[in-house]
């Protein structure tokens, strides 16, 4: 045996031993190691600002928006290239995020526990399809829609998640995989589980 498969083998037997349970769901700033206000998390690699993907550059500026550390994609602008936002990857900070997505300080995410080790991963809640962050999409429509869903529809699925328990994460992509649902594109079977 080598290092490398000794590593590997370490590795998929802590993935086959996770137990995930979603426990929560909480404001960014409040959970994730190292979060605040002027620090914006993307999804993908580490990357310099003038590498990114348009989509990811529009939503990290509409993420400086949603703060309001801005009151303009101008002055967003200038924020982000003056190095007064930080932009750093999800995976840095225990967090996962979707497409061209980000997650700022005020942002509700999902929590989620692995209580075999009790390490936790979080996840900003899913905007649904249309114009969205996670697409690059910022106007004012997209914000109004995260507002309600960080300050009104985030706080109540919480309080839903916390008097059932939890939900255990593993027992529902098991049962959706039985149901034809991948749990990424094809998440109907997940979504109705969940419900």
């Amino acid at each position: 045996m080598t290092p490398l498969h000794d590593a590997n083998l370490h590795a998929l037997q802590a993935l086959l031993d996770a137990h995930p349970v979603l426990i929560g769901v909480e404001r960014a700033a409040d959970v994730i190691p190292g979060m605040h206000r002027n620090l914006i998390l993307h999804a993908g690699p580490p990357i310099e600002w003038t590498r990114m993907a348009g989509p990811v550059r529009a939503a990290v500026i509409g993420g400086v928006l949603y703060e309001g550390l801005a009151e303009t994609e101008a002055e967003a602008l200038h924020l982000i290239e003056a190095g007064a936002v930080t932009l750093e990857p999800c995976h840095h900070h225990n967090a996962v995020g979707p497409m061209a997505g980000v997650t700022t300080a005020s942002m509700m995410v999902q929590v989620v526990e692995n209580r075999a080790r009790g390490n936790r991963a979080y996840c900003v809640l899913n905007e649904g399809y249309g114009r969205v962050l996670r697409f690059g999409a910022n106007g004012p429509d997209v914000l109004e829609k995260l507002r309600w869903m960080n300050e009104a529809f985030g706080p109540l699925l919480g309080a839903a998640i916390e008097h059932a328990g939890g939900v255990d994460m593993r027992a529902l992509l098991a049962e959706s995989l039985h149901m034809g649902d991948e749990a990424h594109n094809r998440n109907r079977a997940a979504s109705v589980l969940m419900l």
